[in-house]
This record gives C-alpha cells, structure tokens and sequence, in this order.
C-alpha cells in the first residue's frame, strides 16, 4: 500500500485530490500537507493524518516524508495564472525553488513525484489546434514560464537520478466544491454559480475564445491513473497532453441556458486574462496519453453541466440554510 503526501493539500485541486486519494488507498495512507494560515477543515482534517508542508523548506519535507514513510509525493503547490503574473518572484520560489527541494527528497527517499504542468506550459507560437504532445513551448507568462521549467526540471531527475517523476498538463479546471482562485479559466467555474444564484454573469473572456476545460472527476483520475501506470509504457513523463472538452464562453452559456433559460450574460473583457487565453491552445491532441496509460475522460459539457448544476444548488442551499439557523 502506497503512503502518500499530497502537498498543497488545502489548494483548489489538492484539496479534492487528497480525498479521492483516500477513497482508494485508506484515510490513514494519505497525509494533507498544508502551509500555516492554509489549515485543513472539515472533511478533510478529520478523515486522515496532516502536517505543515512548506515546499520551499527542504528539512519540513524531509522530515514529514520520514515520519509517514512516504513513497508517493502529489506535488500540487503553485500560484495560478493571473496570481503568478502579480508575483512573479513568488511564483518562481513557490513553483521552481519547491520543486527543487520536493525533488532532491524524493531522489533521498525513493519517493514517486506528480507535480502538474499546464496548458499554460504553451505561449503564441504552439500550433493552437490539436496541439501536439511535443511542440514549441515559449510562454509569455511566469505561471507558463515555471511549468515549461517543472517538466524540465522534472525530466532531468528521471534521466539523471531514476526519479520516477510523471506530469499531465492540466486545462482548465471546473469544480463544485472549490471556489476558484484566480485563474485565467476561472470564469468557467464563475459562470455556473452566476447561474444557480440567478445573477447575470459577467464573462471576462471575449466570445470566440476556445480554451481545453475539464471536469474535477476527470481531472483527479488523471493524476492518480497516471501514477499507477506500468512505467514500462511510458515514451513521456512530463509532461501528458490531456483534453477533455473545448469551448468559448457563449457555448457554456448556451449548455446552461438549456436548463435556465433566463439566464444573462454580458461581455466586460479583461485585458489580462484574455491576453493569457488567446496565448493558449484552443484544443489539445491528447493521443499519447490514451495510447500509453489509457487516458479516457468520462464527461462532457452537456453531463458536466448538469452535474455542476445539481450539486451547485444542494450546495447553496445547505450554506443558506446554515445561515439561517
């Protein structure tokens, strides 16, 4: 059985990751790493073990690797897209410098690493569709600047050290039960709470924009299929290409529309995340990773909306009614 740290465990992704962890490998194999004043709550503080994980401390990983006897590292601590470009030397120290230290443990103490790359990882010159698995990566952002590094970086302890480092390039991420937290594809989670309250949404993307989106659900079997795949099979490391679903903001729109038809949306475009999305693919070519670990999502915009939907109103409903108690 396989003990594993999650560190960012308290993040928008890590968050949902750690307890799908525990769902398939036991509470009590699966440890919540978080920085101070990001401290576990609910669910998941009281459903398995947690300690403070400061990627840009080498020592505080190391000794929680030793104390839980990791052998698997979920690597999820970084600063998104429009964040980064506020901090860009935070950036750097948080996605860069911790990998370092992640790394250097890792190769230590034999530990496996996931620590995820992005679309972001792509800048204007990529081939906007069907981007290939190996093409041109010269991003115009630190957020992209520091994930073409961690697959770099990434492949150097593979090829250097036997580290079994290993990598998806996530889209964008829409999830029900983290908030976003300032990413460029934010507005694709915003929309469907916009939606569910009976508030026009106003979209920050101009229409036309084509951006690859995914599902939570898919998102974490991505990551968690990827590390348990035979390594025999694996031509690529870091960094997977993996799509799901592409669209423009009047086409999650109109998905919703179908089940709210009086739902508004309005256009106020915000220079710098459009400027961010039009330097990304509009559509990922996924075919190594369905080919070398079986990569297959489950959702699509139509069963992806729905889903958001219903558990977007119980949710809501149950925070009202907390209120009002």
């Amino acid at each position: 059985m396989k003990n594993v740290l999650v560190i960012g465990a308290t993040g928008q992704i890590g968050s949902e990751l750690t307890m799908e962890l525990r769902e398939r490998y036991g509470n009590e194999h699966v440890v919540a790493g978080y920085i101070h004043g990001a401290d576990p709550h609910g669910e998941l503080k009281e459903s398995g073990p947690s300690a403070v994980v400061d990627v840009t401390d080498a020592i505080n990983i190391e000794c929680v690797v030793k104390k839980y006897n990791i052998d698997a590292i979920y690597n999820m601590a970084a600063l998104l897209s429009v964040v980064a470009e506020s901090k860009p030397i935070l950036a750097w120290k948080v996605g860069i410098d911790g990998l370092w230290n992640v790394l250097e443990v890792a190769r230590a103490y034999h530990c496996s690493v996931f620590t995820p790359s992005s679309i972001g990882s792509f800048g204007p010159e990529t081939p906007h569709l069907l981007t290939p698995q190996d093409t041109t990566q010269r991003p115009r952002t630190m957020y992209g600047v520091t994930k073409v590094t961690t697959e770099l970086l990434s492949d150097y302890y593979y090829h250097k050290y036997g580290v079994d480092t290993r990598s998806v390039r996530f889209p964008g991420i829409i999830s029900n039960v983290t908030p976003p937290g300032g990413g460029t594809t934010d507005y694709a989670v915003d929309i469907y709470y916009s939606a569910v309250k009976g508030e026009k949404f106003i979209c920050p993307i101009k229409k036309g924009t084509l951006m690859d989106m995914m599902y939570m659900p898919d998102a974490l079997n991505a990551a968690i299929s990827l590390m348990e795949a035979d390594p025999k099979r694996l031509i690529h490391r870091n960094s997977f290409n993996i799509a799901s679903m592409s669209f423009a903001p009047e086409t999650i729109y109109t998905s919703i529309r179908k089940q709210l038809p009086d739902f508004e949306m309005v256009y106020d475009v915000d220079p710098l995340k459009q400027a961010i999305a039009d330097s990304w693919p509009d559509c990922m070519d996924d075919s190594c990773a369905r080919n070398e670990w079986d990569w297959n999502p489950s959702y699509s915009l139509e069963s992806m909306t729905s889903d958001m939907l219903i558990k977007l109103r119980k949710k809501l409903l149950t925070k009202a009614t907390l209120m009002s108690d």
